[in-house]
């Protein structure tokens, strides 16, 4: 995955470090946001949770069918998510946790081992906290 670009992994896999305005993976480092889903990892757009929205989230809903846990990582602070965003979710099933990038980062990863059907997207950071 390059700097800049969209970019697309394969396939789903744990987060072996974050900071520095991205995410490491698969001995690979990814600069920006990330979608991490059943089907791969993305690059995603979004630097704010102002910014998230349903078509920000897209992705994760046309992966519905395999996900029960959605993390959202926030960046360093805790934000509200627009009550049409958990509605359109939970219609799906999904149960989704709005936590620091840090937290979801974390959580993700043991529900990811644990073979759960866990999707994340994270916020990147520049400091770890």
């Amino acid at each position: 995955m390059t700097e800049g670009a969209p970019g697309h992994f394969p396939q789903q896999v744990g987060i072996d470090a974050y900071g520095n305005g991205g995410f490491r993976f698969a001995e690979m480092s990814h600069r920006g946001s990330l979608l991490c889903l059943p089907g791969g990892m993305l690059g995603w757009s979004v630097t704010t949770a102002a910014e998230i929205t349903l078509e920000s989230l897209a992705p994760v809903l046309d992966s519905a069918g395999d996900i029960d846990v959605l993390m959202i990582g926030l960046g360093h602070d805790i934000a509200g998510l627009a009550p049409e965003i958990r509605a359109a979710l939970r219609a799906q099933g999904i149960i989704v946790e709005a936590i620091t990038t840090g937290s979801a980062v974390r959580t993700y990863n043991v529900l990811l081992a644990e073979h759960r059907a866990v999707a994340a997207a994270l916020i990147a950071v520049d400091k770890v906290r």
